[in-house]
């Protein structure tokens, strides 16, 4: 996967979760939205996602 997009296995690494945890992330208020959905799931743009768990306390 190109280095600017992560699925729920890269954020799940990031946060130190599991990918389940990031599903049930992903359907709360201020996740940010996918930026688009593949056969294999939802994609993210590593950005919006390192901003939101910045954020939110959840990496430094």
């Amino acid at each position: 996967m190109p280095e600017h997009l992560m699925g729920a296995t890269e954020i799940a690494a990031l946060l130190d979760v599991t990918r389940q945890r990031v599903q049930q992330l992903a359907k709360t208020d201020g996740f940010p939205r996918p930026y688009d959905v593949l056969a294999m799931g939802q994609i993210w743009l590593r950005s919006d996602i390192e901003t939101w768990a910045r954020e939110t306390g959840r990496i430094e």
